[in-house]
């Protein structure tokens, strides 16, 4: 049997999950399902991930980082918060939403999965996380342009993803790329003037 690196094992079989819920969602996913599509005995895979939970958490991880990775694609944080909205939404929704409805739903499904089944603990990191990623760019963009926000970061992530979670949900059902478009960029509108960024009077920067 070749070896494999612990690390790369742990991808391969993350890869063979988002696979599989893609192929029959959350509630129907098995480890023995998983450890098929990876091409790994059971076993091997239990002894990566003992538990569903603990399967879901790491393809959740995946899934954040590659958003992340994603919104920051082009990004010149210098350039400000409006650059960073207009140019990291559009660029999520290019990369991991225009050609990927089935990840989007998988991502609900996530949610509604962890709501019936454990309290909402991974609903509650899932959109945690989310926000926190758009948080977390605007106000780097924000500190590296010298500009201030009319609103605090925190609520502009939030709101930001109440608008893109939106959108997403009806381009599900409905997949109308060309309105979806519109629509987004009409949304990336509305968060500009909501933020209303504006540079940081010099003397304000000194203190």
């Amino acid at each position: 049997m070749v070896y494999v690196k612990a690390s790369e094992r742990e991808e391969q079989i993350i890869a063979a999950a988002v696979t599989v819920l893609g192929d029959v969602g959350v509630p129907a996913t098995t480890l023995r399902g998983v450890a098929a599509e990876a091409g790994v005995p059971l076993g091997t895979l239990q002894y990566v991930f003992p538990t569903k939970d603990q399967l879901l958490r790491a393809v959740l991880t995946r899934v954040i980082h590659d958003i992340s990775e994603a919104l920051r694609a082009g990004l010149e944080l210098d350039k400000g918060v409006e650059h960073a909205l207009r140019q990291g939404v559009s660029s999520f929704w290019d990369k991991l939403v225009g050609n990927h409805v089935g990840l989007q739903i998988m991502q609900y499904e996530l949610m509604t999965y962890s709501l019936r089944n454990e309290a909402g603990s991974l609903a509650q990191l899932q959109y945690e996380s989310y926000g926190s990623v758009v948080t977390q760019f605007c106000e780097q963009a924000a500190q590296a342009a010298g500009e201030r926000c009319a609103v605090g970061f925190d609520t502009l992530g939030r709101l930001a993803l109440a608008l893109i979670d939106g959108l997403i949900l009806q381009y599900i059902a409905r997949p109308d790329a060309a309105r979806a478009r519109r629509d987004l960029d009409q949304a990336l509108d509305m968060l500009v003037l909501f933020a209303d960024p504006q540079p940081v009077a010099r003397s304000a920067t000194r203190r």
